[in-house]
């Protein structure tokens, strides 16, 4: 069939000279056609051609073309049948023959609190080599500015590395003597060099606090390095002593954050919640984001207790407020958790002995749930141990015989080693496991304490899909582990951690499209979204993602650097690359323009670093015009409040223009 777009009510996206090669319109005078503007990007119908796409409809489980109108799929099917029934008054777009699937859903993660501080990270997930990492972070020292920190804060392991280790105390010391540098392994420890030991007023004097433990040379000094022992408090606390984004530039730090997630194929998540993640300030942002218009990403979110002891009276109060589910497909409530009672929380350290938990857990968690049930809001809770599991459980068995669950979403987190007499009493209350790939980063130090045939099953995915319970894919990030999908994807697949170490024989390994579904449909449940998102057919919303690389046939040690080239949300274009660039929506630099994510970016695809070959503007130290030369002030306070004072408390503003 013609695709000229000289015809009456026909708009083409050109897409370079390969696309036009592909529609035949090379050599006709044709210019590619600008870039369209937001309003454009919202018209009533939008069809993608010549895909191969992976719809995960049983009724139809490939097709080459797909139609979007008012921001849900209209229909599905081959190129001929598209064109003649939906090109009519359509921007078409070329796929030029890569995979398409449907966009991929974190049923696990920690979007709110990571975007409010991810133009303030530097990200080393992915990366190959520490010689690169510590190159790195010796450019942002150079780049930031007083009394800014320099944080590496989780996504990547030792074992990641070429070198097999992290970083010592010595080489961040010589690397940062002035500039305060924090780095987060894990929930396990964190290594601060001097200046950020000073930032923080650690010193012989400081005591340790329950459950962590300030590491300390022969005359009682503090070394730099905090661990979790295996109560990861210490490593958060220390890291929120940092200085904080003003709120327009947290704005900005998240949609930075959300493009990210865009850039890997991620158009939906559940938010976790989180510690120091209180609620409502802390999501004033992402409400304005989504009043504003300018949310790429869905986002159902839970609420977590913040006060020890005081969990009822919090879920008390969130649920006089907030009705279940409260919002619209871009921005929703979600229900309570992951954290519901303090006495539940089992720290997922493997490298320390699994924690016992207190007696007053079954009161405290029966209390709330009861609460949590008669409100009709959905919860989930973290439990990583089956001990812990099972005492939860008893807990949830007696509430429901109380209060009847009656088919209320809930859901165990992690569940890394969960029985399979646990995963029958989670299907008989209706319950679901969500699962991240935590093992891919901790595996090997699992393996080292509980050896090799107890890891074979940890998670037992498999199990749990053969039981007939929800499961839903995450990736917990981004303190633990990283937020790329692809990396767990690979780790699904493969059974291997980020290392390269085999944990899983065949028979807790998935198929490739079993393991997309989980990423898709199977985290839909987690939000209650089962019947709108999450395959590709008629009625769907429209969110879906063209690949780099194509998932069902590149090689198994290429799928963790797959990205998206085209990532599509309710019809709307939010990030474009390769052939499709400029399709999206410009972003404004990442603020201030000291930002990591401005010389690095975010995840390194194919493990080398980006932005290290970059010229080096004025950095700290350098002279401006206005202040002359900027010295280091580790020890002053960053006042935060409002804009002038935190420019002034860095010395300059001039780096921000």
């Amino acid at each position: 069939m013609s695709t000229d777009p000289s015809q009456p009510g026909r708009r083409e996206v050109l897409l370079g000279a390969g696309a036009a090669l592909a529609l035949g319109l090379a050599g006709r005078g044709l210019a590619a056609a600008p870039s369209p503007s937001s309003q454009e990007r919202r018209m009533s119908t939008l069809v993608i051609r010549n895909a191969r796409i992976t719809t995960l409809d049983t009724a139809q489980p490939h097709a080459q073309a797909l139609a979007v109108q008012d921001g849900r799929i209209v229909a599905v099917g081959s190129d001929d049948e598209i064109m003649r029934g939906w090109a009519a008054e359509a921007t078409i777009i070329d796929a030029q023959g890569r995979r398409l699937v449907p966009g991929l859903n974190d049923s696990h993660t920690h979007l709110i609190r990571g975007g409010l501080n991810y133009n303030l990270e530097l990200r080393w997930d992915g990366l190959r080599s520490l010689a690169d990492a510590l190159a790195m972070l010796k450019v942002q020292v150079d780049r930031t500015p007083a009394p800014q920190w320099v944080r590496v804060v989780g996504g990547f392991t030792a074992a990641q590395f070429n070198e097999n280790r992290l970083p010592t105390l010595e080489e961040i010391n010589t690397i940062a003597p002035d500039t305060p540098v924090f780095l987060l392994h894990l929930y396990d420890r964190a290594l601060l060099n001097r200046a950020a030991l000073r930032a923080c007023g650690y010193d012989k004097n400081t005591p340790d606090p329950p459950g962590g433990q300030i590491v300390r040379d022969k005359l009682g000094n503090p070394t730099g390095l905090l661990l979790a022992k295996p109560n990861a408090v210490i490593l958060y606390a220390t890291l929120a002593k940092g200085p904080k984004l003003p709120i327009e530039y947290q704005a900005n730090s998240t949609r930075h954050f959300m493009r990210e997630l865009n850039r890997l194929g991620i158009t939906s998540v559940i938010d976790a919640g989180g510690g120091f993640q209180n609620y409502p300030e802390d999501y004033q942002v992402i409400e304005q984001l989504h009043r504003d218009d300018q949310l790429s990403v869905r986002i159902a979110y839970n609420l977590f207790t913040q006060n020890k002891g005081g969990e009822v009276d919090d879920f008390q109060r969130w649920s006089d407020i907030l009705q279940p589910r409260q919002g619209d497909d871009l921005l929703r409530h979600n229900g309570a958790g992951e954290m519901l009672v303090f006495s539940a929380a089992d720290f997922e350290l493997f490298n320390e002995p699994r924690p016992e938990l207190p007696p007053g857990l079954e009161p405290e968690l029966h209390d709330v749930v009861r609460l949590l049930v008669e409100k009709r809001w959905p919860f989930r809770i973290h439990a990583t141990y089956d001990e812990s599991i099972s005492r939860i459980l008893d807990v949830y068995e007696q509430v429901n015989r109380e209060v009847p669950f009656d088919g209320l979403h809930w859901f165990i987190d992690h569940a890394e080693t969960i029985t399979p007499r646990n995963i029958e009493r989670i299907r008989a209350m209706g319950g679901g496991l969500a699962i991240q790939h935590r093992m891919a980063y901790q595996g090997e130090a699992f393996v080292e304490r509980y050896g090799v045939q107890a890891a074979r099953h940890t998670p037992p995915v498999k199990r749990m899909l053969a039981e007939g319970v929800p499961v839903g894919a995450g990736t917990d990030a981004t303190r633990v582990a990283s937020y790329n999908p692809w990396v767990a994807l690979s780790w699904l697949v493969t059974g291997r951690t980020v290392g390269g170490l085999a944990l899983y024989g065949d028979e807790n390994l998935l198929e490739r499209e079993q393991a997309l579904r989980l990423w898709t449909q199977g985290s839909a449940w987690f939000s209650g979204d089962e019947d709108h998102k999450g395959i590709l057919k008629a009625g769907q919303l429209a969110d879906f993602i063209v690949l780099s690389a194509d998932f069902f046939r590149v090689d198994d040690d290429q799928i963790a650097d797959i990205t998206s080239v085209l990532t599509v949300l309710g019809g709307r274009i939010v990030h474009a690359a390769a052939d499709y660039d400029g399709l999206a929506p410009a972003l404004p630099p990442a603020m201030p323009d000291w930002s990591p994510v401005n010389r690095f970016g975010g995840y390194h695809v194919g493990g080398t670093a980006t932005g290290l070959a970059m010229a080096h503007h004025h950095h700290h130290g350098a002279p401006c015009s206005t202040h002359g030369a900027h010295g280091h002030a580790a020890q002053h306070a960053a006042p935060t409040g409002d804009l002038q004072a935190f420019w002034g408390a860095m010395g300059c503003s001039c780096f921000a223009f």
